[in-house]
């Protein structure tokens, strides 16, 4: 009679994985227990070294400044000498000479003499002094001679009078004034024109014997 056996779990293919598996296993546990996987792990990935980076320094020193561009002189040819020769005609010369030389200038006229004429007493109008002698002062027998300033116009006639140097007597310095007042003159002239004059006139008060 025929009986059925239950194969072995060693036996055929699932028998080889099985035993295969299991050295596996035992290789795995030998490596943790004799440190072969660590140096394993290290030979693979190398470890990590941390090193300290020294951190640049500061430069406190601005930045050079940048380099200056000479000036570029612009370039001035040199000028070029022509040599002209002088003319030999006389007539070229001439021509020349009346082109290069200048303009005559013209001298200004001469100024005119300049005519002037004295101030003089007007004979046609002479003035008495006696006339105007106070009688008062003719009794009291006061004399004496005044300096009269006097302005004169182009007219001939006196326009301002007053006293420069008095006779000591006010009587006679007011006559002395309207004798001043009362002459006539030829006035000064300048180059034929009447002009107004300044002057003093001596005006003399003196008692004399009729």
């Amino acid at each position: 009679m025929y009986t059925y056996e239950e194969p072995s779990l060693f036996s055929g293919k699932r028998g080889i994985a099985l035993v295969a598996v299991i050295l596996l296993h035992v290789l795995i546990g030998y490596g943790f227990v004799s440190g072969l996987a660590s140096r394993i792990a290290h030979t693979i990935i190398p470890p990590v070294q941390i090193a300290q980076i020294k951190q640049p320094k500061k430069n406190d020193k601005p930045p050079p400044p940048p380099p200056k561009l000479q000036d570029i002189k612009p370039y001035v040819p040199p000028p070029e000498f022509v040599n002209i020769q002088a003319p030999t005609s006389s007539h070229a010369i001439t021509e020349i000479t009346r082109r290069v030389a200048p303009a005559p200038v013209a001298r200004p006229a001469p100024p005119r003499p300049v005519v002037r004429t004295a101030l003089r007493y007007d004979p046609n109008h002479l003035v008495d002094v006696n006339q105007y002698y106070p009688d008062a002062s003719r009794r009291a027998g006061d004399e004496g001679t005044c300096r009269a300033q006097i302005s004169i116009g182009p007219d001939g006639r006196v326009h301002a009078e007053s006293i420069a140097k008095s006779t000591g007597h006010p009587r006679l310095d007011r006559a002395c004034l309207k004798v001043a007042r009362a002459l006539r003159f030829i006035p000064a002239t300048v180059n034929g024109k009447a002009v107004g004059t300044t002057t003093i006139v001596p005006i003399a008060f003196k008692i004399t014997e009729e």
